[in-house]
């Protein structure tokens, strides 16, 4: 029965997908075992450690279908060694003495780190999937509202006015920074793993055969990045995964705190997809909740204390090898790479379907009945009699404007300091918030031209 909601019947599709779930399912991570030492077998036979036939064998034999899993899971019980049992396993499967050559030179977090690599790169796969989706969703809305006005808000009161696109545009131009990051990234990631008990690789130096190049063959075989030395307490580039993975799930996050935020009756500005079924309480009928938004959020909040299990490894392992720390990474990547993925695919869900209210947008512009322009009159009046003292001016005019529950535009009249400047059509031109978007549209279309 699971213990986790990832692999919960009732609850797993929202904390995890299926795709990302079998990246890391038992035998998944099982055939990465057996893909390596398949792999480091055909790359010691292309070099002559032994005969090619032997690798063929081993190669045959290198599949999880083949293996008894209940067999490996007892042999693990018994020795307290994740791998021994499935090498044993291996080599006795195969025929003739080709499984006197499984596992030659290697230690078993070679086999074991490399593993995560693959893993890694397949969940890397999916991720680049629907982060172009995103990205794509992302460019369409911020084009199609690039001119729609919004209330542009600061310390969550209304400050100036932008436009809904360039909103969007802020979140699609942070995804491209991470889409940036990975591509330098990933020469860094995908690296795999073969140095021996210590990292000395001294198990091959007593052949004739270069254990440098036998190395250089085995990452080849698996398509991997050949590393300048063992990396087996050195733990940052399964680190700057986590990072990576984790800064996209917080973006999503942010998304979603934003969605909900602006789905409130008191902004109603958008709203996360709806369709009748969806039900937001059992037992007030009327509510709309936010409750995919709220998911991803959830998801957000719990990738992130994933960084600080991933920085832990970074400190803790002693000497050459140290499996205490090496040992983490089991637990919190899978669950890292399953819950971040639900994230992108759950927010992607959400922008297909999200329901946008300009005409509430434009209301919302209103509501300060003027005030949100202050800054445009400002300027204007400091045309006049200096920006600092225009300041001062229209500070007082605003107080007064909002303890009175006066006009700002009579207000502003009122006083002649201003009324000596500008009249009663200047004023209403000024306090247009369609009119005082600045560059937003333009800022929009620089981003969309980099992504």
């Amino acid at each position: 029965m699971p213990a986790h909601v990832i692999d919960s019947l009732f609850f797993q599709d929202l904390f995890g997908t299926a795709a990302m779930r079998a990246v890391f399912d038992d035998l998944a991570l099982l055939q990465k075992w057996l893909d390596y030492e398949a792999a480091l077998a055909r790359a010691q036979a292309q070099l002559g450690l032994f005969p090619l036939t032997a690798a063929e064998e081993i190669t045959r034999q290198a599949q999880a279908e083949r293996m008894d899993t209940a067999a490996i899971k007892a042999g693990i019980d018994k020795t307290v060694h994740p791998l021994v049992s499935m090498i044993w396993q291996l080599s006795t499967h195969c025929a003739g003495d080709a499984g006197r050559y499984v596992h030659w030179g290697a230690t078993t977090q070679d086999v074991m780190d490399t593993a995560i690599v693959l893993q890694i790169r397949d969940a890397l796969r999916l991720f680049e999937s629907t982060l172009d989706e995103l990205q794509a969703i992302l460019r369409e809305l911020a084009q199609r509202y690039r001119d729609t006005p919004i209330a542009g808000r600061t310390h969550g009161q209304q400050a100036l006015p932008t436009t809904f696109g360039a909103k969007v545009a802020v979140w699609l131009a942070e995804l491209q920074r991470g889409r940036d990051r990975l591509r330098q990234a990933k020469p860094r990631i995908l690296v795999g793993e073969f140095g021996g008990a210590v990292g000395t690789l001294a198990g091959l130096g007593e052949s004739e055969i270069d254990a440098l190049a036998v190395q250089a063959a085995l990452m080849q075989e698996l398509g991997l990045g050949v590393p300048p030395i063992a990396w087996h307490t050195s733990r940052d580039s399964l680190v700057e995964y986590a990072f990576l993975v984790s800064t996209w799930a917080a973006l999503m996050g942010r998304i979603a705190h934003e969605i909900i935020d602006l789905q409130k009756q008191e902004f109603g500005e958008v709203e996360e997809p709806f369709e009748m079924g969806k039900v937001g309480s059992s037992t007030m009928p009327h509510k709309r909740n936010p409750m995919l938004c709220e998911a991803v959020l959830t998801l957000a909040r719990l990738t992130r204390e994933k960084i600080g299990t991933a920085m832990d490894t970074l400190v803790y392992n002693e000497h050459e090898r140290d499996w205490a720390s090496f040992q983490m990474e089991w637990a919190y990547l899978p669950e890292l790479s399953i819950m971040a993925h639900a994230a992108l695919e759950l927010m992607l869900r959400i922008l297909r379907g999200l329901m946008v209210y300009p005409e509430r947008m434009r209301r919302n512009l209103e509501l300060t009945d003027g005030l949100l322009l202050a800054e445009r009159v400002m300027f204007a009046l400091g045309g006049h009699i200096g920006r600092q003292a225009a300041h001062d001016v229209v500070y007082e005019c605003a107080m007064h404007s909002i303890d009175s529950q006066q006009s700002f535009v009579d207000t502003l009249l009122a006083d002649a300091r201003v009324a000596q400047h500008l009249t009663h059509a200047d004023l209403i031109h000024l306090l247009d918030p369609a009119a005082y978007t600045g560059l937003a549209a333009d800022f929009v279309d620089r981003v969309l031209l980099n992504t």
